[in-house]
């Protein structure tokens, strides 16, 4: 029996087909959409693998998955000190992708822990950096500044800093209470004030009634008749009513001109 001959026997084995077909199961590795191959050849980075099926030759090859999706980092809650020494707790969320997966996987070993640490540190540097009033007013500023030092860090690990949110900002509860009081006091301060603008505004308005009722005698005259209709309807027994000068001389006015 040659050589040639067995070699076409287990061409055609069912044998063969079998061997063939656990070797490409070993090779084909799929990429999905939203991930991209990171593909080392004998250890060293040979390039990156786009989504689909692609061939990686056992041994020599190796590929790593890495996802390039956003993602969305909860940093936990930090102790910070402000710039006028108010201890408070804060907390916030970042929002990154991957853009450059090669930088992502070499570069770094765990991307999203790196992440998470560096989000934590600078989030307590920047709340060192303000006033509590500064915190609390100018939040979307503290956010912004807090991505602006973490971009700064992280230029060669291949991501994408999207966006720092500052979720939310605890304050001891004797601090609470001292901002409580303060907020009070400044309602009540505007109250005053309110009100305050509320009487010079009627001061005004009865000094240019008055002065029109001056400049016009009769229409000083229907404001008395007037309060004489107003107390006429009062179901009370004693009514005190003082005529005005105007309508004494009135009178006087009119008996003269009768008499003469």
């Amino acid at each position: 029996m040659s050589i040639s001959y067995l070699i076409g026997a287990f061409l055609f084995s069912p044998f063969f087909f079998i061997v063939v077909g656990f070797l490409l199961f070993l090779m084909i590795r799929q990429v999905n959409q939203y991930e991209r191959g990171v593909k080392f050849t004998f250890g060293r980075f040979t390039g990156l693998v786009n989504p689909g099926w692609r061939l990686v030759l056992p041994i020599i090859q190796s590929m790593q998955k890495v996802d390039v999706r956003t993602k969305a980092v909860e940093v936990p809650y930090q102790d910070a000190i402000t710039k006028d020494n108010v201890s408070c707790k804060i907390n916030a969320v970042m929002y990154y992708r991957i853009i450059d997966a090669g930088k992502a996987f070499i570069e770094v070993e765990n991307v999203w822990n790196a992440a998470s640490q560096l989000a934590q540190t600078t989030m307590r540097n920047v709340v060192g950096e303000l006033t509590l009033d500064e915190l609390l007013m100018e939040r979307d500023q503290a956010s912004n500044r807090i991505r602006e030092l973490i971009i700064t860090h992280t230029t060669n690990w291949g991501i994408e800093i999207q966006g720092v949110e500052l979720k939310d900002i605890s304050l001891p509860e004797d601090m609470q209470r001292t901002i409580g009081k303060q907020a009070e006091a400044e309602r009540e301060r505007r109250a005053v004030i309110i009100n305050s603008e509320g009487e010079i505004a009627a001061a005004e308005n009865l000094r240019k009634a008055a002065e029109i009722l001056s400049s016009n005698p009769g229409a000083l005259h229907l404001r008395t008749l007037n309060s004489i209709n107003d107390i006429s309807s009062d179901q009370s027994n004693t009514v005190v009513f003082a005529v005005p000068l105007e309508v004494l001389r009135a009178f006087e006015s009119y008996t003269k001109s009768k008499s003469g």
